[in-house]
């Protein structure tokens, strides 16, 4: 069914007529200046043999080849939209770009479920890598892999790693994470062959629980320290670089002796505050 609605499609459009520039100018002004309908029809009629010829460029990314003509066809209308007819450039040249940016935005986001050419450089190197492979692998002494690698690089502004790594995903289809997979024990998804390191959801709630409730029991703490202490406090042990002796000592006006007795202090009274409500938590002080 598909086939046929597309070989309809085809005859259609050549049957459409070409245009000469006098009378692609005249449709275009009818459109632009008087919202002519059945001038924009014409116009964009007249240029779909235009959209199916490149969307025929683009079969070899797998992807349906009505669907890149209708979103070639969306291109064209868009071309159609925004052509300036007092330019005097030719429609055909003005919505060729349209076209195939249409084209290609469908296929970066339908080609695979991870998203591609997410920048003007990897678009480059997603439409061209295959075309330039191809070309650098012809004659009687073609160029090794890395050697490739090394010229598209180049060709292209990117990185080799970014080279590779599209070389790798325009090899092979995605793979579900779902797809079964059969071993010595049996059938299993590929996903159970998935190791992670992190810790469970529930540890990484409970610890993170646990450091919410510790640090609201030590701002508690804090308040029993007078105006010196919580200072002394602060700058050696709640910051990350934590302050010298000398340095706090220099600062206050005291000698680093003194510092230390302070701090001391101060740490036996935080102890003191946090052991009635967390006496574990009170040992690590």
């Amino acid at each position: 069914m598909e086939e046929a609605a597309r070989r309809s499609l085809i005859r259609t459009a050549m049957k459409a007529p070409y245009l000469s520039r006098e009378d692609e100018h005249d449709l275009a002004v009818r459109w632009k200046e008087c919202g002519d309908q059945q001038a924009m029809h014409a116009i964009t009629t007249a240029h779909m043999r235009l959209v199916i010829s490149m969307a025929s460029k683009f079969r070899y990314f797998g992807l349906s080849p009505n669907d890149l003509i209708q979103e070639g066809h969306v291109g064209l209308l868009e071309a159609a939209a925004r052509f300036e007819p007092e330019r005097d450039i030719r429609f055909s040249t003005y919505a060729t770009w349209w076209i195939r940016a249409s084209m290609q935005d469908y296929i970066l986001r339908n080609w695979s479920i991870v998203r591609g050419g997410t920048s003007s450089a990897q678009k480059a190197l997603f439409f061209n890598l295959r075309r330039l492979r191809a070309k650098l692998s012809q004659g009687s002494d073609p160029l090794p892999g890395g050697a490739i690698y090394r010229e598209i690089s180049t060709a292209l502004g990117v990185s080799e790693a970014d080279v590779a790594m599209m070389d790798s995903r325009l090899s092979g289809p995605d793979t579900s994470l779902n797809a079964p997979l059969v071993d010595e024990n049996g059938s299993a998804d590929r996903m159970d062959f998935l190791v992670a390191d992190d810790p469970l959801p529930d540890a990484m709630v409970e610890d993170t629980i646990d450091i919410e409730r510790r640090n609201l029991w030590l701002r508690g703490a804090l308040e029993v320290l007078n105006a010196r202490e919580l200072k002394i406090i602060n700058e050696r042990r709640l910051q990350d670089d934590g302050a010298t002796l000398e340095a706090l000592g220099a600062k206050l006006g005291i000698s680093k002796e003194r510092v230390r007795q302070i701090e001391t202090r101060a740490i036996e009274k935080l102890r003191s505050a946090l052991m009635k409500v967390d006496p574990s938590f009170a040992q690590a002080a």
